[in-house]
C-alpha cells in the first residue's frame, strides 16, 4: 500500500482538486448522510404494505398534508406517533424511533482493507457509490459498478499503476453504469460481469463462480427485487484476515433499502437470506449513503 493515498474518494471534491484528493490518505470514512430520510423509510414501508397516506397520515397523528410533507422532506412540524405509524407500515418501532433520533453507522476504519477505495461518483444532485478493489502485490483491479462520472475512477486507477481486469456490475440501472462506455474506452479488455439476462452468455455470472484477483476471492449471490438483475458480489480473503467486503448495490442501505419497484416482497426476503446472513462483521458497500456493517443493519434497520 502507498501510504499517502485515499481510502475514499470523493469526485465532487475532486472535480475542484483532483491532484489534492489523489495525493490524501483517509484511514476513516466519516459518517455520510443517510441515502434515505425518515420520510423516504416510511413512504417506502407504505408501498410495500399497499398503506395509503390517509392511513398512514391518521396513525402518525397528522394531516394529509402534513405527511405528504413529511415524506418528501423528512420533517415534520407535529410529533409523529411512531409506535403505531411502524405498526402499520410494517417498520420496528424502536428502530424506526432511532433513525428520528439521527443513529448513523459508524465511521468505518478502512485499514484493514488496504487495496479498497471507496468512490463517490456526482451528477446534479445524485451521488453513487463505486468500489475498486486490487491485489497488492499484482496490482489487478476490479470495479464495481462504474457511478455516474469515469474521470476519478481512472484517476484512482493511474495513481495507483493498477491493471483494470474485471468490471463488476451489481445491478443495470443506469446510475451505476453511466460511466461504463468512458471506463471501457480505456480499458477494453476487462472482462464484465452481470446478472443480466439481457447481458451478452460470456458476461453473465455463473453459478458457484469464484474469479480470483490475485490472492482476493470474489463470489457472488443473487439479490433481485430492487432490479431484476440484482447482483451482491462478496471480496473475501483479505490481508491479515479483514472481515469479507459486500458490494450490494441498491438492495440495503443504511437504515432502509432499496426501492421495491413492485417486488418489496422479494426485494426483502432477498435480502434477508442473502445479505443479512452473512458473518456480523461483513462490510456493506451500497451504491448510495455510507458504508455500515451486518450487525449494524440487524440492529438498527427498521425493515428488519
Amino acid at each position: 500500500m502507498k501510504p499517502n493515498t485515499p481510502q475514499f474518494y470523493h469526485a465532487a471534491a475532486a472535480a475542484t482538486s483532483r491532484a489534492l484528493a489523489i495525493g490524501e490518505f483517509f484511514a476513516t470514512v466519516s459518517p455520510v448522510q443517510l441515502e434515505d430520510h425518515l420520510g423516504d423509510v416510511v413512504r417506502k414501508a407504505c408501498a410495500a404494505n399497499n398503506v395509503s397516506g390517509a392511513t398512514a397520515a391518521a396513525a402518525a397523528g397528522l394531516s394529509e398534508g402534513e405527511f405528504t410533507a413529511f415524506g418528501q422532506t423528512g420533517l415534520a412540524a407535529e410529533k409523529i406517533n411512531f409506535p403505531a405509524l411502524a405498526k402499520l407500515a410494517g417498520l420496528n418501532p424502536a428502530k424506526l424511533e432511532a433513525l428520528a433520533n439521527g443513529w448513523l453507522p459508524t465511521p468505518k476504519d478502512l485499514s484493514g482493507w488496504r487495496e479498497l477505495r471507496v468512490i463517490t461518483t456526482q451528477k446534479d444532485d445524485l451521488t453513487v457509490n463505486c468500489y475498486l478493489v486490487w491485489d497488492e502485490v499484482q496490482r489487478d483491479a476490479a470495479l464495481f459498478d462504474t457511478g455516474v462520472d469515469a474521470q476519478p475512477v481512472l484517476d484512482v486507477i493511474a495513481a495507483e499503476g493498477l491493471t483494470l481486469r474485471h468490471i463488476f456490475i451489481t445491478h443495470s440501472h443506469w446510475d451505476h453504469v453511466d460511466a461504463l462506455p468512458k471506463i471501457r474506452e480505456a480499458w477494453p479488455k476487462a472482462r464484465m460481469h452481470s446478472g443480466s439476462k439481457n447481458a451478452p452468455v460470456d458476461q453473465r455470472n455463473k453459478n458457484s463462480e469464484i474469479i480470483h484477483l490475485g490472492g482476493l476471492r470474489v463470489t457472488h449471490r443473487e439479490t433481485p427485487g430492487h432490479a431484476a438483475d440484482g447482483v451482491t458480489y462478496l471480496i473475501g480473503n483479505w490481508p491479515d484476515d479483514a472481515p469479507h467486503i459486500a458490494i450490494v448495490g441498491d438492495a440495503i442501505f443504511a437504515g432502509s433499502m432499496g426501492n421495491g419497484n413492485g417486488a418489496w416482497k422479494l426485494a426483502k426476503q432477498k435480502i434477508c437470506e442473502q445479505i443479512l446472513t452473512l458473518p456480523a462483521d461483513t462490510l456493506l458497500c451500497p451504491g448510495h449513503g455510507p458504508l455500515t456493517t451486518v450487525a449494524e443493519e440487524k440492529e438498527h434497520n427498521p425493515f428488519f
